[in-house]
């Protein structure tokens, strides 16, 4: 007898019970497209109490095939509650794959015992879930993980001591760095921290009241990024105290105690769990996946990487066909031994610019060569390098004022490529533009810039984005970052602004273009200029900017000699 027959043969028998799934489930899955086939009927426990690391009770709904035999288990921990449309997405879909499914509210949500306290009990709970699997006569010993986003935390958190169980991980536009996602360098992610918390407070609560907030939160959004202070604008939003959202805004440096055991990084350099990795081009978490897909392969793990034309949340929308069909083959392949649904190759990529998709043996696909682009006087970009280091632009940014974002990675409804010809229009914008492609270029792997910059009042942030012009000259944004700068008297001070990774053709007769401003709000908390933190600052200073020729855009690749034409 077999290892696998043994303990089933060893294992109480189950009777599944004859529960449905919820109405509002089963509607919602009806309405989707271009999915693979159901295969099982699905069944469903609702209500179950799972004793967390405290005790507390965490409450579980089973979903399974009503089909005879053993089935792998997937874990899918939610702060977000079990409801739509994590019940249908994950419930549903995976059991009448052939999965159990094990949906479980984080402590403090959605009904489970405790307070939530973020990313603190994550691995204790994780833990105390597995050990009650254990006990379960339709677990069969087979685990894997799958989510989104914090329920991509909750896999890694786990992953920082892997159950022997623990056989694949499916972690879909996924977090595993707190810090990350509520600052840039020292500077506060500001809309996407308001909408983390908008979302962390009222998803559980069920599908009206996080819609209500988070038509509160739209409405009110000017009025709460422009507070003075600003530590107190995210109250008129919230309507309650959320301890946790002030405390991660107030501690903007990385080295705080406070943010101690917050990043999972470490479990992805020891990790030998096959995992699949899914992200979008303007995902707000993009970066930090393309670093765990890295840690991964130097670990040696068995690692794929997806990466769509999608913002973090259009993922689990227009994109879910692609994003459930690609977890749902990694799961099988791993826990049932069916590779029919993997790729041949490891990485797939979607190229903006071309509407096509690219299959590679890895991410970047090679250690790519960088391609540097200068500024001019005439606002133009040259291959060519300046002979010294001079004024090449200036501009006042006003905190009064501020530079208002546009697009990119955020996590509303405006994230995205967007028409950035009114922001360029602005006075506290500058651009610099290539000539026109004599063929189509394309660039694959990591964007930055090094700026050489002087200020006045020695306070400044710098927001660097790289933009594709058409020919009939829309400016289309393709990846940005924002950086911190601090200069003293008139020596210019050299700053590296990352500008996230992308996969991109530019086409023949299009132009690159590198746009610099002084902010990004409200996606990014404005710098008040007087070097006073940008959550406790009541009084705002306009700031000149002044950019230097010894400045570089850096693309991934060799791009081609282009023509001496001018913009």
């Amino acid at each position: 007898m077999t290892s696998a027959a043994h303990d089933a043969a060893s294992r109480p028998a189950w009777t599944p019970p004859k529960g449905k799934p919820p109405l509002s489930a089963r509607i919602l899955r009806a309405t989707w497209r271009g999915l693979p086939a159901a295969r099982h009927a699905v069944g469903r426990e609702p209500g179950l109490e799972v004793p967390a690391a405290d005790g507390s009770p965490l409450l579980t709904d089973h979903y399974f095939p009503r089909s005879p035999g053993d089935f792998p288990t997937l874990l899918v921990l939610s702060p977000y509650g079990r409801g739509v449309p994590w019940s249908p997405m994950y419930g549903v879909l995976f059991a009448e794959q052939g999965f159990h499914v094990v949906l479980q509210s984080c402590r403090g949500t959605g009904g489970s015992g405790g307070r939530f306290d973020l990313w603190r009990n994550e691995a204790a709970d994780g833990h105390a879930t597995v050990a009650w699997l254990r006990e379960q006569p339709w677990f069969d010993g087979r685990l894997g993980t799958v989510g989104p986003s914090y329920l991509g935390y909750v896999q890694w958190a786990l992953a920082l001591d892997p159950p022997p169980e623990l056989k694949a991980m499916a972690v879909q536009m996924g977090l595993h760095d707190p810090y990350d996602l509520f600052h840039a360098d020292g500077v506060p992610r500001l809309e996407n921290a308001l909408a983390v918390g908008v979302g962390m407070t009222y998803q559980h609560q069920g599908t009206a009241a996080f819609a209500r907030a988070t038509l509160r939160l739209q409405r009110r959004l000017r009025a709460i990024t422009g507070a003075r202070p600003l530590r107190s604008g995210h109250l008129t939003t919230l309507a309650q105290e959320v301890p946790w959202l002030e405390d991660v805004l107030t501690h903007p440096d990385a080295e705080d105690p406070y943010w101690r055991g917050a990043s999972t990084a470490d479990a992805a350099e020891r990790l030998t769990v096959p995992t699949s990795l899914v992200t979008g081009w303007h995902d707000t978490l993009a970066d930090q996946t393309f670093a765990q897909y890295d840690r991964l392969r130097r670990a040696g793990c068995r690692t794929a990487l997806l990466v769509g034309p999608w913002t973090h949340t259009s993922a689990l929308q227009r994109g879910w066909p692609e994003v459930f069909t690609e977890s749902l083959g990694w799961l099988r392949a791993q826990l049932c031994d069916d590779p029919s649904g993997l790729r041949s190759a490891p990485v797939r990529v979607h190229m903006g610019g071309a509407n096509t998709w690219r299959e590679l043996d890895d991410w970047p696909s090679s250690p790519a060569a960088t391609t540097s682009w200068f500024p001019t006087t005439e606002r133009h970009l040259t291959r060519q390098p300046p002979t010294g280091s001079a004024p090449v632009a200036s501009f006042v940014h006003d905190p009064a004022d501020p530079t208002p974002s546009l697009g990119g990675p955020l996590l509303s409804r405006t994230a995205g490529p967007r028409d950035n010809a009114a922001l360029e229009r602005r006075k506290d914008v500058v651009t610099f533009t290539g000539p026109a492609l004599a063929e189509p270029v394309e660039i694959l792997g990591p964007v930055s810039a090094r700026l050489s910059v002087v200020t006045d009042t020695g306070h400044a942030d710098v927001f660097a984005r790289l933009c594709d012009v058409d020919a009939k000259g829309r400016s289309t944004n393709v990846c940005d970052g924002t950086a911190r700068v601090r200069t003293t008297g008139r020596t210019p001070a050299a700053v590296t602004v990352p500008m996230s990774s992308t996969a991109h053709r530019f086409a023949a007769g299009h132009r690159i273009r590198w746009q610099i401003s002084g902010g990004a709000h409200p996606r990014f908390a404005r710098n008040p200029g007087t070097g006073e933190p940008a959550l406790e600052a009541t009084e705002l200073s306009p700031v000149r900017i002044t950019l230097h020729t010894d400045s570089v855009l850096l693309l991934p690749g060799t791009w081609p000699e282009v023509p001496a034409d001018t913009p």
